[in-house]
């Protein structure tokens, strides 16, 4: 087999789990009772995911420290994202902030 047709299966095999995945949440629900405690966990973790992420790929770059221009930039999104800005408005002060540091020669 070549490299393109195990590509192609990986990526049937990944499409039909995602769809199990998103087909089995529905159909499931009205038959798996999950605790209200273990919700508010989930949602919880979530979150901490999220903000995770969100700081692993603000912080670092080539296994090494991203600078403080792109951090103070994803700061300015998220207090926006928490203050309820727009999403747009979010995104655009967030790059804007850090085009501009980078622009005065802030790292």
């Amino acid at each position: 087999m070549n490299v393109s047709a195990v590509l192609m299966v990986s990526v049937l095999v990944l499409a039909a789990g995602t769809f199990a995945f998103r087909f089995a949440g529905p159909a499931l629900r009205t038959r798996v009772a999950v605790p209200d405690r273990v919700e508010m966990l989930l949602g919880t973790a979530a979150v901490v995911l999220l903000i995770a992420v969100a700081a692993t790929t603000a912080l670092t770059e080539d296994h090494g420290a991203a600078g403080v221009a792109r951090p103070l930039g994803v700061l300015v999104g998220g207090v926006l994202a928490w203050r309820r800005a727009p999403f747009l408005v979010a995104v655009l002060a967030a790059a804007a902030t850090a085009a501009g540091l980078r622009l005065l020669g802030v790292p």
